[in-house]
């Protein structure tokens, strides 16, 4: 029987689905806007603490998320090269990325969010949620939301140090201090590594190593102003340099005046808020500041000859959310409001446009005995297309003691970028929001020792942007259809802890019944942890089924469709406490040293080892 609880720990069964998770009282407020235990989430929830990562010796956010299921990663190169995220099938340009909260700075521009750029050394945790999440979020959360939390979580200094392959090196520090009411955070990280030659297929031949560099800085003030009100000021930015294999620019003449092949990205972000918790009632409001300056440009050339480029974007944000206790569960409301500004050449449009959205959304979840229901409906005005209204609705009904059965549907939209809008060559200032309708149906339980999650899906996206093949104006042309299924399982045998997940997704063209690119068909994912005499073991198998891709010749420029075949991947890390405050840890990625690709002519690192070391004080 399903026990009433308080606001913040909202309906508390037997099962749960949680993934990575460290434990099973772990707190997420990405699910429903409000904070809630993992295990009452309605939606397929993973959580992936610092300790996780440090545990996988991840050096990228693509590493963690790649882990996790529903995600299938796409990227062109090793470290920091362009990436895609595609989640339960759907466009990497239908995930939200979130950092605490506020929508990731020029994803709106570039059209999809590149977790590559993100330093690891910024994270507290990341909270991972599948399935639309337009109702609560607005644009862009058709697959899911993925929200990256900053910070540290505990009091205390540490540093620490790390080599490996490819010439890869990085160096990290962090403190928090309490004094009083008062708790200072700071942190900083330089990562380099040589990298290798990624030898493009689809680009003129440049044999180099193509390597990667990030500086990252961030700090943070919290001050506990009386018993229920809080506030904090916080900033963060990194600088990030990426090789890769550029394509020739022509001047106006046809004339080859530089290749662009290398990216240099800026990004700074400042958030300040006030929170209220009294009884029954909470409220937080948060205002935000951000910039991102993303240059491809030739070295030979420089940064400001005509070859080069330049998004230069500002976000503005403001949300205020509120939660109160009603009956058995709660009603939320909130208010969200986002302005982007960019300079000229942004999006390779001759002149800086604006863009401003407010959203306004209200959600309730409440339980009746073994019943839970969750609701939401949020409705977005955009300057550039007007209003746009999505909702969601989800029921789960324990028929047995620890097993339920889920249900959901929900739309979700994601909004025309404003160089689809706006550009005189192939701009459409007509454009509508692309637009998900999504069914899910699911059983999770307790059964024994393992915890346990199979959920069935479809989606149908209509109204996707897509290019005229001879005018190449955007127009709102293409469907999508995309069906799948997700197994999770979590369990312990002795001192060894499991975790499994089984992905099949068939997605598809609605119009051609083409099966979209870059997606594995099938995909399974196992992660072993097991301590032995102070020894913490981390193993990870992942097989990526078959994909299709498109090849490009780069002479010719004519494309065909490729199949690339499936690959089985294994990791293995292990760390050793040598005192209570030192630990060393060891890695080796692609144990078997698979050759293998995500986008078709584009080398992956093969065999990688790395070794570490870090001291807390």
């Amino acid at each position: 029987m399903i026990k009433k609880v308080s606001l913040l720990t909202a309906l508390s069964v037997t099962a749960f689905s949680g993934w990575a998770q460290d434990s099973a009282d772990s707190l997420v407020v990405t699910a429903n806007r409000f904070e809630q235990p993992a295990k009452t989430v309605l939606a397929p929830t993973s959580v992936v603490t610092r300790e996780d990562i440090e545990r996988w010796q991840a050096k990228s956010v693509v590493e963690v998320m790649s882990r996790l299921p529903g995600v299938d990663i796409a990227q062109s190169g090793g470290m920091g090269s362009n990436s895609s995220t595609f989640i339960r099938g759907t466009e990497s340009r239908h995930v939200l990325v979130l950092i605490d909260g506020i929508p990731l700075n020029n994803a709106g521009i570039s059209n999809v969010p590149d977790l590559s750029q993100i330093p690891t050394s910024l994270i507290q945790r990341i909270e991972y949620i599948r399935g639309p999440r337009s109702a609560l979020y607005g644009s862009d959360a058709i697959g899911g939301v993925i929200n990256i939390i900053t910070g540290r979580d505990k009091p205390g200094a540490e540093i620490s140090a790390g080599v490996g392959s490819k010439g890869y090196q990085t160096y990290d520090g962090a403190f928090q201090q309490v004094l009083d009411k008062t708790k200072i955070t700071m942190g900083g990280n330089y990562t380099y590594t040589r990298g290798f030659d990624i030898a493009a297929q689809d680009a003129p031949r440049q044999p180099d190593r193509d390597g990667f560099m990030s500086k990252s800085l961030y700090g943070s003030v919290e001050q506990q102003i009386t018993d229920s009100v809080s506030g904090f000021f916080r900033g963060f930015g990194y600088d990030n340099r990426t090789a890769y294999d550029g394509y020739d620019h022509y001047d106006a003449n046809f004339m080859v005046d530089g290749r662009p092949d290398t990216r240099q990205l800026y990004s700074q972000n400042w958030d300040t808020g006030l929170r209220y918790n009294q009884g029954i009632f909470q409220s937080q409001l948060v205002a935000g500041y951000g910039r991102s300056k993303d240059q491809n440009y030739d070295p030979k050339k420089g940064r400001y000859a005509d070859s080069a480029t330049m998004d230069d974007v500002k976000q503005y944000t403001t949300q205020w959310l509120n939660t109160v206790e009603v009956g058995h569960g709660n009603i939320g409301a909130g208010l969200d409001w986002q302005k982007q500004k960019t300079q000229a050449g942004t999006g390779y449009l001759d002149k800086g446009y604006e863009q401003r959205n407010t959203g306004v959304f209200i959600s309730a979840m409440q339980q009746f005995n073994s019943v839970t229901l969750e609701a939401a409906a949020r409705n977005d005005d955009n300057s550039n297309f007007g209003n746009h209204g999505t909702w969601q609705t989800s029921a789960a009904w324990e028929f047995v003691d620890g097993y339920r059965v889920i249900a959901s549907y929900g739309t979700a939209f994601k909004a025309p970028t404003m160089s689809q809008i706006h550009s005189a060559s192939y701009g459409n200032p007509d454009l509508k929001p692309e637009e998900s309708k999504q069914w899910e149906g699911g059983f999770e339980g307790l059964t024994g020792p393992v915890n346990w999650r199979i959920t069935g899906y479809r989606n149908d996206i209509d109204n996707l942007i897509s290019s005229d093949p001879h005018t190449y104006r955007y127009y709102n042309v293409d469907e999508a259809r995309i069906k799948g299924v997700e197994a999770t399982a979590q369990f312990d045998t002795g001192p060894v802890g499991h975790q499994i997940s089984y992905d099949y997704v068939d997605p598809r063209n609605a119009k051609t019944n083409e099966v979209l690119a870059r997606r594995s068909k099938q995909q399974v994912k196992y992660q072993l942890d097991w301590q032995v005499w102070d020894l913490d073991w981390n193993l990870a198998y992942r097989y990526l089924g078959t994909r299709y891709d498109v090849a490009i010749d780069p002479d010719t420029y004519l494309s065909e469709r490729v199949k690339m075949g499936g690959v089985s991947l294994w990791d293995v890390a292990v760390s050793y406490p040598v005192t209570s405050h030192l630990t060393v840890r060891g890695k080796i990625a692609n144990l078997f040293d698979k050759d293998y690709e995500t986008v078709y002519g584009y080398q992956t690192a093969g065999r990688e080892y790395t070794l570490s070391g870090s001291y807390t004080f």
